[in-house]
C-alpha cells in the first residue's frame, strides 16, 4: 500500500507513524513545503519570549528520526502543485532544485494546515510587521527584536497567539499594547469572562483598547479606527487562521460549510480515496452535531491518529469535539471547553447560567480566587459549556467538566463528584461542586447581573462590611445593611416587593437571603457572583 501525505506537522505525523505501527510493509512518504516538520506551534511564543531557549525543544524530530525509526521518507521543501484524484496522483515541485515530478498512491492524506489570514491594511507587508504561523516566523521575530533593539510593540488580536505574546514579549522588557477590533477581548469567551480578563491585564499595566483595529501601519507607528495613533516599532498581527484548501478545492474535493475540508468520522474526504486532517478540515460539535471549524493542535493529532488507524483497518472513528482551550497571561490562566451562553441561545437551548467566584484551595495556603461560569440547558439540565478565568487550578477544574460534557452529565450530577481534597489542592467543597449546588438548589433565588441591570429600580441590599463598601465601592441606589444588623433593620423594606441582596461574592448575600425570607419577605434574591464580579464584569 502507498500513501502520499501532503504536509508533516501535527496532523500528518501523527498518522504516519500510526500507520507505520500497524502496517510495516505501506510504503510513505511525506511531502511538506516549509524547512520544518513535526514541531509544537503553540510552543512558539515562549521561543520568542525565551522561556524555551533550545530549538530542538520545539523541533525535537527531523527527517532523519523519521526515517530512521519508522522508515518514512520525509521531504522537505517539497511542495504539491496539483492532486490528480482519478490517476491517484500528486505533482510534486522540489523547491530547492526546481525539479517537477509526479508521484502515485492509493490512499492520499492532505494536512495542508492553515495559514494566517492578513486584513487589507496599508502597510501591513512593511518589513516590521510579522505574523506567527512556523518555526521560521519565530526566528524571524526573535531576530528582528535584537538587532533592532525592539523597545516598543503593537498586537493585532487577542485570540491565544495576541495574548501569549503579549506576555512573552512584557517579558522581555517591551512595552506592548494589544489593539482588538470586536468590543472585547478573547473573542472565545462570553463578554463577561473577558471583561474580567481584560480587568485583571490592565490591573497588570497592559494597555488595551477595544473596538479599535489597525488601518493603517507607518514606519514608526500605526493608525487606529477609532483615530488613535499609537507610536511603534514592531508590530504582530494575531488576526487568526484560514485552511488551506486549495489544492484540495482544485482537485474537486468537496468543502464544508465551515470552508474547511469536508470529511467524515473517518477522515474520509467526498473521495473515497482522500483523507483530510489539521488545521485544514471541518470537524464538527459534540454536542449539536454541526459542523465547525476549530484549528488546534490537540485535534490535529486525535484526527491524524484515527486516521492512521482507519487507513490501516482500525476501529477507532472521530466522535466530535468542544474547542476546549486553555492558555496562559502571565499567571493568568483561562480556560473554556463546549458553549458559550451566546452558542447556545443560537443553538436553541433554554439557557440556565451560573457565573461564580471561588477560591481554588485554602486561602492561607496561597488560594487564590477564579471565576466559572457555567452554561446548561433549563429544561434537560445538561451540561453545555463551562468557561474559567483564574490562576492555579484552572487546568484541574476544566478538564472535570470536560468530561461531564462529553459523557453528557446534567447539572445535577456535579455536586454528588467525590473529587479530590486537601487543603493544599482544593477547598472541602470544590468550585465544581459549588456550580452544582446552585443549579440543584438555588437558582430560583439569584439574579445575574445583567438581569439586575435590566430590572431598574429595585430594593437592593449591600450586605457587606463599611470597610468594604468605602475601599471597594457600591452599586448605586444600593442601602448598606451589614449582614450582623439586617434582623433589626429589615422593617424598612417592603415585604412584598422585589429585594435583592449583594456581597463581595455572593456567601454573606445567600445567608441574608435566607433570613428575609425566613421572615416573610416573598420575592427575595441574591446578586449571582456577588459585588466583585459586578465590577469586574462591567468594565
Amino acid at each position: 500500500m502507498k500513501i502520499i501525505i501532503i504536509g508533516a506537522v501535527a496532523g500528518g505525523t501523527t498518522a504516519a507513524t500510526k500507520i507505520r505501527r500497524k502496517d510495516e510493509q505501506a510504503i510513505i512518504t511525506m511531502y511538506e513545503r516549509d524547512v520544518d516538520i513535526s514541531y509544537s506551534g503553540c510552543s512558539l511564543p515562549y521561543f520568542i519570549g525565551d522561556k524555551i531557549t533550545d530549538l530542538n525543544d520545539i523541533t525535537p524530530r527531523d527527517v532523519t528520526f523519521f526515517k530512521e525509526k519508522h522508515n518514512i521518507d520525509v521531504f522537505i521543501q517539497h511542495e504539491v502543485l496539483s492532486i490528480d484524484p482519478h490517476e491517484k496522483k500528486v505533482v510534486v515541485k522540489n523547491l530547492q532544485t526546481k525539479e517537477v515530478f509526479d508521484d502515485f498512491y492509493d490512499s492520499l492524506i492532505i494536512s495542508t494546515g492553515a495559514s494566517v489570514f492578513v486584513p487589507p491594511i496599508q502597510g501591513i507587508d512593511s518589513p516590521h510587521v510579522f505574523f506567527l504561523r512556523t518555526v521560521q516566523d519565530a526566528l524571524r521575530i526573535k531576530e528582528y527584536i535584537k538587532y533592532n533593539q525592539v523597545r516598543h510593540a503593537v498586537i493585532a488580536g487577542s485570540g491565544f497567539i495576541g495574548l501569549e505574546m503579549c506576555e512573552n514579549l512584557v517579558d522581555l522588557g517591551i512595552d506592548t499594547k494589544v489593539v482588538e477590533l470586536a468590543d472585547s477581548i478573547a473573542g472565545h469567551l462570553d463578554v463577561e469572562l473577558s471583561n474580567v480578563l481584560q480587568h485583571r491585564l490592565e490591573e497588570k499595566g497592559i494597555d488595551i483598547r477595544v473596538s479599535a483595529g489597525i488601518s493603517e501601519i507607518h514606519s514608526d507607528s500605526v493608525l487606529l479606527t477609532n483615530g488613535d495613533t499609537i507610536n511603534t516599532q514592531m508590530v504582530i498581527m494575531a488576526t487568526g487562521v484560514k485552511p488551506n484548501v486549495s489544492l484540495a478545492k482544485e482537485a474537486g474535493i468537496k468543502l464544508g460549510e465551515t470552508g474547511a475540508i469536508q470529511v467524515n468520522d473517518e477522515m474520509r474526504t467526498s473521495d473515497p480515496f482522500i483523507y483530510s486532517v489539521g488545521d485544514c478540515a471541518e470537524t464538527f460539535d459534540l454536542i449539536t452535531n454541526k459542523a465547525v471549524y476549530r484549528p488546534l493542535g490537540s485535534t490535529a493529532n486525535k484526527m491524524g491518529r484515527i486516521v492512521g488507524d482507519v487507513i490501516t483497518g482500525g476501529h477507532l472513528r472521530y466522535r466530535g469535539n468542544l474547542g476546549t482551550s486553555i492558555y496562559k497571561v502571565f499567571d493568568l490562566s483561562v480556560g473554556s471547553t463546549g458553549m458559550t451562553q451566546q452558542d447556545a441561545k443560537d443553538a436553541g437551548y433554554d439557557v440556565q447560567v451560573v457565573l461564580m467566584t471561588k477560591p481554588n484551595k485554602l486561602a492561607a495556603l496561597g488560594g487564590q480566587e477564579m471565576v466559572i461560569k457555567a452554561v446548561a440547558d433549563k429544561v434537560t439540565r445538561q451540561l453545555l459549556g463551562v468557561s474559567i478565568v483564574g490562576y492555579e487550578g484552572v487546568d484541574k477544574r476544566l478538564d472535570v467538566f470536560v468530561t461531564l460534557i462529553t459523557l453528557g452529565a446534567k447539572v445535577d450530577e456535579l455536586f454528588h463528584l467525590d473529587l479530590a481534597y486537601s487543603p493544599p489542592f482544593s477547598t472541602a467543597k470544590d468550585p465544581v461542586h459549588y456550580v452544582g449546588m446552585v443549579y440543584e438548589s438555588q437558582m430560583e433565588h439569584v439574579i445575574s447581573i445583567d438581569k439586575l441591570q435590566s430590572l431598574g429600580k429595585v430594593q437592593l441590599i449591600d450586605a457587606r462590611s463599611l470597610d468594604d463598601v468605602n475601599s471597594r465601592g457600591f452599586i448605586e441606589g444600593s442601602t448598606h445593611i451589614p449582614h450582623v444588623e439586617i434582623r433589626e433593620k429589615m422593617a424598612q423594606f417592603d415585604k412584598d416587593k422585589m429585594v435583592v441582596v449583594y456581597c463581595n461574592t455572593g456567601n454573606t448575600s445567600n445567608a441574608v437571603m435566607n433570613i428575609l425570607r425566613n421572615n416573610g419577605f416573598k420575592k427575595v434574591t441574591h446578586l449571582m457572583g456577588g459585588h466583585k464580579l459586578y465590577k469586574e464584569t462591567s468594565c
